[in-house]
């Protein structure tokens, strides 16, 4: 007998532990419902098409971020050390799945995709935004811009290193991270 109404959670967790095993590539909504135990309409109920769990996966890294952005130690430190701090809680709430998350980004980038590399800007888009405010950045018109600019080559920069070095050592991620943001303009905007 069918299991009624998988919160939108349960739906993506079930999709990651899926994925973990078939791969990002392999994993179909029918699969997710299988696993669940449910129709695919409990599936649409919550997630229109596939990639829309990748969303949610990006989302809930966000609210990780946030979270972290509430702790009373974030508030005596210097801007670059609460960047760092904020961005490690992002990729620590990605961290379990990993290679499913690089797999994921390649499934947007493939050339059929444009649709998909559209909405993947937006959402870069978005985290930065979300990382700034967990910073709390008051920084404003052209220096907002070049900030945004040069911390989302941050962002994507340490993003990748993370992907591609998932044996390094989290002092050696934090020290790679520590200089993407110590880059000299960057370094002088968070200065202000």
């Amino acid at each position: 007998m069918p299991r009624s109404n998988p919160s939108a959670s349960q739906i993506l967790d079930g999709a990651l532990q899926l994925a973990d095993v078939c791969g990002w590539e392999r994993l179909h909504l029918f699969d997710v419902a299988a696993h669940l135990n449910v129709g695919l309409g409990a599936i649409a109920a919550h997630y229109r098409e596939k990639d829309q769990l990748v969303d949610a996966w990006f989302d809930r890294a966000d609210r990780a971020m946030l979270v972290r952005s509430s702790a009373a130690d974030l508030g005596a430190l210097e801007p670059a050390k609460c960047l760092e701090e904020l961005l490690v809680a992002w990729l620590d709430s990605l961290a379990a799945h990993r290679s499913v998350t690089g797999q994921m980004l390649l499934y947007k980038l493939e050339p059929a995709h444009l649709h998909l590399q559209v909405l993947g800007l937006l959402r870069i888009s978005r985290t930065v935004q979300w990382w700034r405010e967990g910073a709390r950045r008051e920084s404003r018109h052209l220096q907002r811009i070049a900030e945004e600019s040069l911390l989302t080559g941050a962002y994507l920069r340490s993003f990748i290193h993370w992907l591609r070095h998932p044996e390094e050592d989290p002092a050696e991620f934090r020290a790679f991270l520590r200089r993407q943001l110590r880059y000299g303009p960057l370094q002088m905007l968070l200065r202000r």
